[in-house]
């Protein structure tokens, strides 16, 4: 390493540094993505009662808006907030397919996964009144059962990220005045 002063010197030019330096800003750029995501899914904030209207088994071909083998899926609409809405699982599940208010975890063996779907389907039947999370949007027709996406998250996506970088900043300080202080000690 070439001599010059320490808070002059990149970070960059230090290969352990920089493997830090581009270790934080993959960490700040995947917090980055997490909160978009989390912008575009945070309209369901309402938390409302839902009423079981009508459940229905479909197979479909489609998920993520790629064709696969067929697996059965469930459609439930709900009344929620007095008007008619389709519930889906997750945040996710509505990404997945349109279609589909839950997808099994599970979709290699058909019949799994279509009993998985009745049993979630028989847990509807059996309490028909329910809390989920509706929009205050008026032209919305959807509601969740569950949240991936709330407020908790939000703060664990900016939090982690920020810790780090901080950390990482600190420790980039600490090594270039300790590089500085050795500089000085080896003029004297």
């Amino acid at each position: 390493m070439r001599a010059c002063n320490p808070l002059q010197c990149s970070c960059l030019e230090n290969p352990v540094d920089r493997g830090t330096w581009q270790a934080m800003v993959y960490s700040v750029a995947k917090s980055w993505t997490r909160l978009k995501r989390l912008s575009v899914h945070c309209v369901w904030t309402q938390e409302s009662t839902c009423h079981l209207i009508e459940t229905n088994i479909r197979d479909q071909e489609e998920l993520e808006g790629k064709r696969v083998p067929q697996y059965p899926c469930l459609w439930v609409n709900v009344s929620s907030v007095g008007r008619w809405a389709v519930l889906y699982h997750t945040e996710d599940t509505r990404d997945q397919n349109h279609q589909c208010s839950y997808i099994p975890s599970s979709l290699d063996n058909y019949q799994v996964a279509r009993a998985d779907v009745e049993k979630v389907r028989a847990r509807f039947h059996e309490h028909q009144d329910f809390f989920c999370f509706s929009t205050t949007r008026e032209n919305e027709t959807s509601v969740l059962y569950r949240r991936l996406y709330g407020p908790q998250n939000l703060l664990f996506s900016l939090f982690w990220p920020t810790f780090l970088l901080t950390g990482g900043l600190l420790i980039i300080v600490m090594v270039k005045i300790n590089q500085s202080l050795s500089i000085l000690a080896a003029q004297r």
